[in-house]
């Protein structure tokens, strides 16, 4: 506590709020524009959810959170962040006129920042906004992979009266790009269909088959191998005892080294342009759900900056 400060009777210091806006707190020196690698984009979007609503809260909850992770990574044994520099953009207004226009405004941002970034990062909200990102990465760079980790198929053609519904996520990106979805473990008949017919765009790995076995992991190597990769993460892929702050739990998920694992393997053999992370629902009184979403995301923002040799 700094010097001088007196806690009334009774009461704790609070976790200070993201006052610079910049995710992780970092330094202006280490987080201006024109020098960072790294940008991230919150988008506090929640317009398609069908059970708990709250994901438009998940960006700046995570933001906060992000600010009592230690920039100190001992796997790297150094503060990377403070060498290839992240810059936080300020959150992207969503346009609530329909679906759809928010997720064209989505492309359009992400559009003219993957040309800025050498790594795009995401943050939501709700996972409709993934179908945008998906769009904006193919204006950039053409042809690219797709590597889910989520507790959903999001395989919908359509959903409560809409094509751009968070459960038709992973449908509209498969559209665009081949996917490889890992952890999944709720689907409907249509969706299961969909999986069946269309093995080519399609590569799914439950999640009871993931915990028994990962040897997926291989032909994940192979499926992202010297290609570009879109990396979206759905925090619903963990079990709900790890992340239990989402709007859609499902039990019997991955845990945090099944997850860590994955993006290893993503980083080691392709290229990742972009990452985004969605569907945290912060829960009033618990902060555990956004910081591990936070330490997730340096972890993982490492791991990609490490493969491309940035730090």
């Amino acid at each position: 506590m700094p010097e001088g400060e007196e806690l009334t009777p009774g009461t704790m210091p609070l976790y200070p709020t993201c006052a610079n806006g910049n995710f992780l707190g970092l330094p202006d020196e280490s987080s201006q524009r024109e020098t960072s690698s790294v940008i991230v984009l919150p988008v506090p979007y929640d317009r398609t959810t069908s059970y708990k609503s709250g994901t438009k809260d998940g960006p700046a909850a995570i933001l906060s959170a992000s600010t009592q992770v230690e920039l100190y990574d001992r796997f790297y044994q150094s503060e990377p962040a403070l060498e290839y520099g992240i810059h936080t953009l300020p959150p992207l207004s969503p346009n609530l006129s329909s679906p759809d226009a928010t997720i064209q405004l989505i492309a359009e941002a992400v559009s003219e920042l993957a040309n800025e970034a050498q790594l795009l990062v995401v943050i939501g909200g709700e996972h409709s906004i993934s179908s945008g990102v998906s769009r904006g990465l193919n204006s950039v760079y053409g042809d690219f992979v797709t590597v889910q980790l989520d507790a959903h198929a999001d395989l919908r053609d359509t959903y409560e009266g809409t094509r751009f519904s968070h459960a038709c996520a992973a449908r509209r990106i498969s559209e665009i790009s081949s996917i490889f979805q890992i952890g999944i473990r709720s689907l409907d008949v249509t969706e299961a269909d969909y999986i069946n017919h269309n093995a080519g765009t399609v590569t799914t790995i439950f999640a009871e088959d993931a915990l028994e076995d990962d040897s997926y992991l291989r032909s994940l190597a192979a499926f992202v191998s010297k290609k570009n990769v879109f990396l979206t993460i759905d925090v619903d892929v963990f079990d709900p005892s790890i992340i239990p702050a989402t709007g859609t739990p499902e039990p019997d998920g991955l845990n945090w080294r099944d997850v860590v694992k994955i993006i290893k393997t993503v980083c080691d053999n392709g290229h990742v342009v972009a990452l985004d992370c969605v569907e945290l629902m912060p829960i009033p009184g618990t902060h555990v759900s956004e910081f591990t979403v936070a330490k997730l995301l340096y972890r993982a923002i490492n791991m990609i900056q490490k493969s491309r040799g940035a730090f």
